[in-house]
Protein backbone atom coordinates (compact mmCIF):
# COMPACT_ATOMS: atom_id res chain seq x y z
CA UNK A 1 0.00 0.00 0.00
CA UNK A 2 1.50 3.57 -1.04
CA UNK A 3 1.30 5.99 1.80
CA UNK A 4 -1.11 8.92 1.72
CA UNK A 5 0.38 12.46 1.63
CA UNK A 6 0.41 13.89 5.17
CA UNK A 7 2.83 16.84 5.78
CA UNK A 8 1.34 17.80 9.33
CA UNK A 9 0.96 21.51 9.05
CA UNK A 10 -1.79 23.89 9.50
CA UNK A 11 -0.74 24.34 13.21
CA UNK A 12 -2.64 26.91 14.96
CA UNK A 13 -0.10 27.12 17.36
CA UNK A 14 0.96 31.36 17.21
CA UNK A 15 4.41 32.41 17.36
CA UNK A 16 3.94 36.08 16.89
CA UNK A 17 5.75 37.88 19.38
CA UNK A 18 6.95 34.83 21.38
CA UNK A 19 10.93 34.08 22.28
CA UNK A 20 11.52 30.82 20.76
CA UNK A 21 15.03 28.49 21.40
CA UNK A 22 16.49 25.40 19.32
CA UNK A 23 19.01 23.82 20.78
CA UNK A 24 21.11 22.37 17.89
CA UNK A 25 19.81 25.20 15.97
CA UNK A 26 22.35 25.15 13.39
CA UNK A 27 21.90 21.17 12.45
CA UNK A 28 19.49 19.78 9.48
CA UNK A 29 16.42 19.80 11.39
CA UNK A 30 16.66 23.46 13.69
CA UNK A 31 17.59 24.86 10.05
CA UNK A 32 14.33 23.62 8.87
CA UNK A 33 12.68 24.71 11.85
CA UNK A 34 14.00 28.25 11.70
CA UNK A 35 13.54 28.53 8.23
CA UNK A 36 9.57 27.62 8.57
CA UNK A 37 9.08 29.96 11.89
CA UNK A 38 9.99 32.87 9.48
CA UNK A 39 7.87 32.47 6.96
CA UNK A 40 5.28 31.89 8.72
CA UNK A 41 5.64 33.82 12.18
CA UNK A 42 6.86 37.38 13.24
CA UNK A 43 8.42 35.92 16.60
CA UNK A 44 9.79 38.19 19.13
CA UNK A 45 13.06 36.34 19.06
CA UNK A 46 14.34 33.11 17.54
CA UNK A 47 17.53 31.79 19.06
CA UNK A 48 19.93 29.37 17.70
CA UNK A 49 21.49 27.86 20.62
CA UNK A 50 24.66 25.67 19.78
CA UNK A 51 28.54 24.78 19.89
CA UNK A 52 29.75 25.21 16.36
CA UNK A 53 30.81 29.07 15.72
CA UNK A 54 31.28 28.40 11.73
CA UNK A 55 28.23 26.97 11.22
CA UNK A 56 26.54 29.83 13.07
CA UNK A 57 28.38 32.21 10.75
CA UNK A 58 27.48 30.42 7.61
CA UNK A 59 24.24 30.28 9.07
CA UNK A 60 23.82 33.71 9.78
CA UNK A 61 24.25 34.37 6.12
CA UNK A 62 21.34 33.09 5.44
CA UNK A 63 18.86 34.22 7.92
CA UNK A 64 20.96 37.79 9.52
CA UNK A 65 19.31 39.49 12.14
CA UNK A 66 19.67 42.95 9.63
CA UNK A 67 16.84 41.14 7.65
CA UNK A 68 15.02 39.40 9.90
CA UNK A 69 15.42 41.28 13.43
CA UNK A 70 14.23 38.14 15.70
CA UNK A 71 17.27 36.34 15.20
CA UNK A 72 20.35 35.49 18.02
CA UNK A 73 22.79 33.19 17.73
CA UNK A 74 24.26 32.38 20.71
CA UNK A 75 27.35 30.02 21.22
CA UNK A 76 26.67 27.49 24.03
CA UNK A 77 26.67 23.56 24.83
CA UNK A 78 23.57 21.20 26.44
CA UNK A 79 26.05 20.01 28.75
CA UNK A 80 26.30 23.25 30.39
CA UNK A 81 23.43 24.23 32.66
CA UNK A 82 24.10 27.62 33.39
CA UNK A 83 25.12 28.90 29.64
CA UNK A 84 21.60 26.87 28.73
CA UNK A 85 19.68 29.36 31.62
CA UNK A 86 20.89 32.38 30.28
CA UNK A 87 20.06 31.69 27.00
CA UNK A 88 16.51 30.69 28.15
CA UNK A 89 15.87 34.30 30.20
CA UNK A 90 12.79 35.37 28.41
CA UNK A 91 12.47 32.68 26.62
CA UNK A 92 8.33 30.86 26.00
CA UNK A 93 9.14 27.87 23.87
CA UNK A 94 12.32 25.53 24.00
CA UNK A 95 12.95 22.90 21.19
CA UNK A 96 15.34 20.81 22.15
CA UNK A 97 17.33 19.20 18.75
CA UNK A 98 21.06 18.69 20.12
CA UNK A 99 22.44 15.10 19.96
CA UNK A 100 25.25 13.10 19.56
CA UNK A 101 23.06 11.10 16.58
CA UNK A 102 25.74 8.70 14.79
CA UNK A 103 25.14 5.30 16.08
CA UNK A 104 29.42 4.01 15.38
CA UNK A 105 30.34 7.46 17.10
CA UNK A 106 28.39 6.88 19.89
CA UNK A 107 29.47 3.50 20.21
CA UNK A 108 33.00 4.60 19.97
CA UNK A 109 32.44 7.27 22.35
CA UNK A 110 30.47 6.64 25.16
CA UNK A 111 31.17 8.98 27.65
CA UNK A 112 30.50 12.03 25.34
CA UNK A 113 27.64 10.64 23.98
CA UNK A 114 26.37 10.06 27.62
CA UNK A 115 26.80 13.81 28.94
CA UNK A 116 25.17 15.31 25.39
CA UNK A 117 22.25 13.26 25.63
CA UNK A 118 21.37 12.63 28.62
CA UNK A 119 23.14 15.29 31.22
CA UNK A 120 22.48 17.66 28.22
CA UNK A 121 18.76 16.76 28.71
CA UNK A 122 18.78 16.83 32.25
CA UNK A 123 20.18 20.50 32.01
CA UNK A 124 17.73 21.79 29.23
CA UNK A 125 15.10 20.60 31.57
CA UNK A 126 16.63 22.48 34.82
CA UNK A 127 17.50 25.69 32.69
CA UNK A 128 14.05 25.55 31.44
CA UNK A 129 12.22 25.39 34.89
CA UNK A 130 14.50 27.77 36.59
CA UNK A 131 14.21 30.41 33.57
CA UNK A 132 10.22 29.89 33.56
CA UNK A 133 9.45 28.26 30.27
CA UNK A 134 6.28 27.46 29.38
CA UNK A 135 6.80 24.54 26.96
CA UNK A 136 9.72 22.33 25.93
CA UNK A 137 9.26 19.55 23.18
CA UNK A 138 12.52 17.33 23.06
CA UNK A 139 12.95 15.50 19.62
CA UNK A 140 13.90 11.39 20.36
CA UNK A 141 13.73 8.52 17.43
CA UNK A 142 12.77 4.87 17.11
CA UNK A 143 15.78 4.10 18.19
CA UNK A 144 14.91 4.94 21.82
CA UNK A 145 12.35 1.74 21.52
CA UNK A 146 13.92 -0.99 22.82
CA UNK A 147 17.04 -0.15 22.24
CA UNK A 148 19.99 -1.72 21.34
CA UNK A 149 22.72 0.55 20.39
CA UNK A 150 24.15 3.54 23.15
CA UNK A 151 22.29 5.93 21.44
CA UNK A 152 19.46 4.33 21.33
CA UNK A 153 20.02 4.06 25.12
CA UNK A 154 20.59 7.06 25.62
CA UNK A 155 17.61 9.29 23.82
CA UNK A 156 15.46 6.60 26.02
CA UNK A 157 17.04 7.89 29.16
CA UNK A 158 16.45 11.91 27.99
CA UNK A 159 12.90 10.62 27.01
CA UNK A 160 12.13 9.46 30.27
CA UNK A 161 13.79 12.55 31.87
CA UNK A 162 11.72 15.14 29.77
CA UNK A 163 8.68 13.18 30.82
CA UNK A 164 9.39 13.15 34.63
CA UNK A 165 10.24 16.83 34.52
CA UNK A 166 6.86 17.40 34.76
CA UNK A 167 6.31 16.17 37.98
CA UNK A 168 9.44 18.29 39.27
CA UNK A 169 7.97 21.87 37.67
CA UNK A 170 5.45 23.66 39.50
CA UNK A 171 1.69 23.72 38.51
CA UNK A 172 2.33 27.26 36.78
CA UNK A 173 6.19 26.00 35.26
CA UNK A 174 7.22 24.51 32.22
CA UNK A 175 5.78 21.49 30.79
CA UNK A 176 7.28 19.13 28.77
CA UNK A 177 6.58 16.70 25.97
CA UNK A 178 8.40 14.31 23.49
CA UNK A 179 8.41 13.84 19.48
CA UNK A 180 9.37 10.50 18.20
CA UNK A 181 9.78 9.46 14.89
CA UNK A 182 11.88 7.82 12.11
CA UNK A 183 14.88 8.49 9.76
CA UNK A 184 14.71 11.89 8.30
CA UNK A 185 15.18 11.83 4.35
CA UNK A 186 18.05 13.84 3.13
CA UNK A 187 19.42 15.12 6.64
CA UNK A 188 23.05 15.10 7.28
CA UNK A 189 24.59 12.00 7.88
CA UNK A 190 21.14 9.94 6.55
CA UNK A 191 21.67 6.83 3.91
CA UNK A 192 20.30 9.31 1.19
CA UNK A 193 23.28 11.59 0.74
CA UNK A 194 25.46 9.05 1.31
CA UNK A 195 24.02 7.20 -1.44
CA UNK A 196 23.69 9.97 -3.68
CA UNK A 197 27.57 11.05 -2.78
CA UNK A 198 28.68 7.33 -3.96
CA UNK A 199 26.28 7.41 -7.29
CA UNK A 200 27.98 11.20 -8.34
CA UNK A 201 31.73 9.50 -7.61
CA UNK A 202 31.21 7.32 -10.03
CA UNK A 203 30.40 3.83 -8.19
CA UNK A 204 28.38 0.77 -9.38
CA UNK A 205 27.54 -0.96 -6.96
CA UNK A 206 25.69 0.48 -3.84
CA UNK A 207 26.56 -1.52 -0.19
CA UNK A 208 23.41 -2.87 1.40
CA UNK A 209 23.68 -4.17 5.26
CA UNK A 210 21.04 -6.43 5.51
CA UNK A 211 18.05 -7.36 2.59
CA UNK A 212 15.56 -7.49 4.54
CA UNK A 213 16.02 -4.41 6.63
CA UNK A 214 12.68 -1.69 6.72
CA UNK A 215 13.17 1.66 8.15
CA UNK A 216 10.79 4.46 8.71
CA UNK A 217 10.92 7.55 6.92
CA UNK A 218 10.00 11.20 7.42
CA UNK A 219 10.92 14.57 5.76
CA UNK A 220 12.50 17.73 7.37
CA UNK A 221 9.64 19.70 6.35
CA UNK A 222 7.75 16.88 8.21
CA UNK A 223 9.36 16.81 11.11
CA UNK A 224 9.54 20.66 11.20
CA UNK A 225 5.16 20.91 10.99
CA UNK A 226 4.89 17.67 13.78
CA UNK A 227 6.79 19.48 15.88
CA UNK A 228 4.69 22.84 15.61
CA UNK A 229 1.67 20.80 16.14
CA UNK A 230 2.51 18.51 18.53
CA UNK A 231 3.60 22.14 20.52
CA UNK A 232 0.21 23.86 20.28
CA UNK A 233 -1.29 19.92 21.23
CA UNK A 234 0.87 19.34 24.05
CA UNK A 235 -0.37 18.58 27.82
CA UNK A 236 1.88 17.22 30.34
CA UNK A 237 4.20 14.61 29.31
CA UNK A 238 2.96 13.15 25.85
CA UNK A 239 5.17 11.18 23.52
CA UNK A 240 3.91 12.34 20.10
CA UNK A 241 4.54 9.73 17.03
CA UNK A 242 3.68 10.85 13.34
CA UNK A 243 1.75 8.10 11.01
CA UNK A 244 4.66 7.79 8.91
CA UNK A 245 5.61 4.98 6.16
CA UNK A 246 7.79 2.50 6.15
CA UNK A 247 10.54 1.55 2.82
CA UNK A 248 13.02 -1.69 2.34
CA UNK A 249 16.45 -0.12 2.30
CA UNK A 250 17.27 -2.63 -0.96
CA UNK A 251 14.00 -0.74 -2.43
CA UNK A 252 15.55 2.65 -1.70
CA UNK A 253 18.66 2.07 -3.23
CA UNK A 254 16.68 0.46 -6.33
CA UNK A 255 14.83 3.50 -6.29
CA UNK A 256 17.37 5.94 -6.81
CA UNK A 257 19.91 3.48 -8.41
CA UNK A 258 17.80 1.07 -10.53
CA UNK A 259 20.78 -0.08 -12.77
CA UNK A 260 23.42 -0.88 -10.20
CA UNK A 261 24.40 -3.66 -8.02
CA UNK A 262 23.88 -4.06 -4.39
CA UNK A 263 26.12 -5.63 -2.14
CA UNK A 264 25.77 -6.84 0.95
CA UNK A 265 27.89 -5.77 3.63
CA UNK A 266 26.51 -6.93 6.75
CA UNK A 267 24.36 -5.32 9.83
CA UNK A 268 27.01 -2.74 11.85
CA UNK A 269 27.30 -3.08 15.40
CA UNK A 270 24.26 -1.47 17.26
CA UNK A 271 21.97 -1.79 14.28
CA UNK A 272 18.42 -3.71 13.95
CA UNK A 273 16.49 -5.21 10.54
CA UNK A 274 13.56 -2.88 12.08
CA UNK A 275 12.83 -0.31 14.00
CA UNK A 276 9.33 0.04 16.51
CA UNK A 277 8.19 3.47 17.00
CA UNK A 278 5.48 1.83 19.60
CA UNK A 279 5.97 -1.22 21.80
CA UNK A 280 3.02 -3.88 23.11
CA UNK A 281 3.82 -2.08 26.10
CA UNK A 282 3.20 1.03 25.00
CA UNK A 283 0.19 0.48 23.71
CA UNK A 284 -1.73 0.55 26.69
CA UNK A 285 -1.77 4.33 27.21
CA UNK A 286 -1.45 4.71 23.34
CA UNK A 287 -4.19 7.29 21.64
CA UNK A 288 -4.35 7.02 17.92
CA UNK A 289 -5.50 10.39 16.00
CA UNK A 290 -5.87 10.87 12.22
CA UNK A 291 -2.58 11.49 11.58
CA UNK A 292 -0.57 10.71 14.64
CA UNK A 293 -0.15 8.03 17.96
CA UNK A 294 -0.04 9.72 21.55
CA UNK A 295 1.47 8.30 24.04
CA UNK A 296 0.38 8.84 27.60
CA UNK A 297 2.42 8.70 30.68
CA UNK A 298 0.47 6.35 32.76
CA UNK A 299 1.06 8.76 35.65
CA UNK A 300 -0.58 11.36 33.95
CA UNK A 301 -3.75 9.77 32.44
CA UNK A 302 -5.90 11.28 34.69
CA UNK A 303 -4.65 14.82 32.68
CA UNK A 304 -8.20 16.56 31.58
CA UNK A 305 -6.65 17.12 28.42
CA UNK A 306 -6.93 13.18 27.36
CA UNK A 307 -9.24 12.43 30.16
CA UNK A 308 -11.87 11.31 28.04
CA UNK A 309 -10.40 9.87 25.04
CA UNK A 310 -10.29 6.66 25.75
CA UNK A 311 -12.43 5.89 22.49
CA UNK A 312 -8.68 6.57 21.17
CA UNK A 313 -7.32 3.95 22.74
CA UNK A 314 -5.27 1.92 20.47
CA UNK A 315 -6.00 -1.43 22.73
CA UNK A 316 -3.30 -3.71 23.99
CA UNK A 317 -0.84 -5.65 22.20
CA UNK A 318 -0.55 -3.21 19.70
CA UNK A 319 2.76 -2.26 17.95
CA UNK A 320 4.03 0.03 15.44
CA UNK A 321 6.93 -1.34 13.26
CA UNK A 322 8.66 -0.34 10.42
CA UNK A 323 8.47 -4.30 9.03
CA UNK A 324 4.71 -4.19 10.21
CA UNK A 325 3.14 -1.13 8.65
CA UNK A 326 0.20 -0.77 6.43
CA UNK A 327 2.21 2.41 4.38
CA UNK A 328 4.84 1.81 2.20
CA UNK A 329 6.97 3.69 0.18
CA UNK A 330 7.49 3.08 -3.37
CA UNK A 331 10.18 4.80 -5.97
CA UNK A 332 7.40 7.14 -7.36
CA UNK A 333 6.53 7.94 -4.08
CA UNK A 334 10.17 8.36 -3.05
CA UNK A 335 11.00 10.04 -6.11
CA UNK A 336 8.08 12.79 -5.38
CA UNK A 337 9.46 13.10 -1.64
CA UNK A 338 12.93 13.85 -2.90
CA UNK A 339 11.97 16.28 -5.36
CA UNK A 340 9.19 18.03 -2.66
CA UNK A 341 12.58 18.10 -0.17
CA UNK A 342 14.57 20.19 -3.16
CA UNK A 343 16.91 17.30 -2.20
Amino acid sequence: MTFPTRDFSNPSLDLNGKSVLVTGGTGSFGQAFVRTVLSRYDPAKLIVFSRDEMKQYEMAQEFPDTRYGCMRYFIGDVRDVDRLEMAMRGVNIVVHAAALKHVPAAEYNPFECIHTNVLGAENVVKAAIRAKVKKVIALSTDKAVNPINLYGASKLAADKIFIAANRLAGPNDARFAVVRYGNVIGSRGSVVPFYRKLIRSGATTLPITDPRMTRFWITLSQGVNFVLTSLEMMGVGEVFVPKIPSMKIVDLARALAPNFEQEIVGIRPGEKLHETLITEDDSRTTLELDDRYVIVPSFFKSDKKWRNHEEFLVGENFRYASDGNDEWLDANSLAVILDESRF
